[in-house]
């Protein structure tokens, strides 16, 4: 039976979207016996995380220039194919230098694919239901990834061994580079050239910022070298921005920053991680510490946040053209704060049925409904040559959250223990708040689309009706 070209399409970018935020997590449980194999300092052990997280992070603003540039597929295509071979590299691996290598040349591959990936999606599906709908299937698999690397590093470490955590990867990677070329649609290449400055400066002031929030979340906020890390990469961004200003073609378009309405939705996507990698992290320790559950189980009692992302992400893409995208953000950011503000009631008796399930279906729930909303409202009016940016920046805004998030979080919770958790969840409830307030200040007028160069042509808004006025991406306006 033929497979429908939409399906395939959508099937390999929900792929690599997987991949690529399941191995920020997949190896964490892994870490023990990669140490054990390789000989891997504890220092040095918590590279084998964030050499991924830093060339990732990094990168991001580049890659996504680069699929506007050279053509989302291909790149998308380039990056997938780098991001398996170092995958097998990775897992052949009998040197500390070249599993770090290896993860570093990942999170290039995944620098140039995962913008590709989102953009790709309105290149490839119509506007309207079936759109919404593949931002629905794409957010709700980014949303749950990170819960699903868990409990698939928790399965091969145990029952194989910790390569196959990488060696998973190949298989996939190879299916997706095949299969990309007939199932996807190109996008056009559009004549330019790469901002040389601009890209040095995002690169070196992303690494800088992502390398400062990990070292401060590792060492604390007075150690020296995470405050000129984070030094350096206020000056450089600072200049990036300058730059971008006055570029022919920047790497960045400031005009995605213009409107107000999407400006907040890039806010809410720095703040909202930030909770939620909070969240991973606490209760992964609270439930291994503090309850003596194993890695694995550890996995499976996330279980059910990530069946309830995947079906409220469904529910919501449904939902968007009936309500609007800021009613359903602000429901899913408050549903969080809600299940963010019950876990921070934990001590060191409570229970998983009693304490921790209750809040984590609300993280799910909430987290659901808000992120294929506001992916929605961030793409919407973006011209079809910006799209790469776009898609970038929404997944940068991504990463340093959640590094900036856990850096904050960690800091507010020190070395107190349960009750230590208890206010870094209450902080963690505050960001959540403030993506209630930012889907609501978002709403308050109409957005033009952001305006590319004279002759480029514009994607059509979301929630623009056929022949109708432009109403704002994040609600009926």
């Amino acid at each position: 039976m033929r497979v429908p070209r939409s399906f395939a399409a959508l099937a390999i970018i929900a792929a690599c979207q997987l991949m690529v935020v399941l191995d920020g997590t997949v190896v964490y449980v892994a870490l023990p016996k990669i140490q054990a194999d390789l000989g891997f300092s504890t220092a040095g052990l918590s590279w084998v995380v964030n050499a991924y997280t830093l060339a990732f992070g990094g990168l991001l603003l580049l890659g996504g220039r680069a699929g506007d540039i050279l053509g989302q597929r291909r790149v998308f295509v380039a990056g997938i194919a780098l991001f398996g071979l170092a995958s097998l590299a990775g897992g052949l691996a009998e040197a500390e230098w070249f599993l770090l290598a290896a993860r570093t040349a990942q999170g290039v591959g995944a620098a140039l694919a995962a913008p590709s990936a989102l953009a790709l999606i309105p290149a490839n599906f119509a506007e309207g239901a079936p759109r919404t709908r593949a931002i629905g299937v794409y957010t709700a698999v980014a949303a749950a990834g990170g819960a699903v690397g868990l409990i698939v590093g928790g399965l091969l470490s145990d029952w194989a061994s910790w390569r196959w955590v990488l060696f998973i990867n190949v298989p996939v990677a190879a299916a997706v580079v095949l299969a990309a070329p007939a199932a996807i649609r190109e996008t056009p290449r559009r004549p330019g050239h790469f901002d040389l400055a601009g890209a040095l400066t995002s690169t070196a002031g992303m690494t800088g910022l992502v390398y400062g929030l990990i070292r401060a979340s590792a060492e604390g906020w007075r150690d020296p070298l995470a405050l000129a890390a984070l030094g350096v990469a206020a000056l450089l961004l600072a200049g990036f921005v300058v730059r971008e200003a006055r570029a022919s073609q920047p790497i960045l378009p400031l005009r995605l920053l213009a409107d107000r309405t999407r400006a907040a939705g890039f806010a809410t996507m720095l703040v909202f991680p930030a909770a939620m990698f909070g969240m991973f992290f606490f209760l992964t320790q609270f439930l291994q510490q503090g309850h003596g559950y194993s890695a694995l189980r550890t996995g499976f009692a996330f279980l059910p946040l990530t069946l309830l992302v995947l079906a409220s992400s469904t529910l919501a893409a449904r939902l968007i053209p009936r309500f609007g995208t800021t009613g359903l953000a602000a429901t899913g950011a408050s549903i969080t704060t809600a299940g963010l503000v019950w876990v921070a009631q934990i001590g060191p008796e409570t229970g998983y049925a009693a304490g921790v399930l209750g809040p984590v279906l609300l993280f799910g729930l909430g987290a659901g409904l808000l992120f294929a909303p506001l992916t929605t409202a961030i793409l919407g009016g973006v011209a079809p040559s910006d799209s790469g940016a776009a898609a970038s920046l929404l997944n940068a805004m991504q990463q340093v959250g959640g590094a900036l998030g856990l850096a904050v979080l960690v800091a507010v919770a020190s070395t107190d223990g349960v009750a230590g958790m208890a206010r870094a969840f209450w902080v963690a409830a505050v960001f959540t708040a403030a993506a209630v307030v930012l889907s609501i200040v978002a709403r308050r007028r109409p957005v033009a689309p952001a305006q590319p160069s004279a002759n480029a042509q514009l994607a059509p808004d979301v929630n623009t009706p056929p022949g109708g006025r432009t109403r704002s991406p994040l609600g009926k306006g």
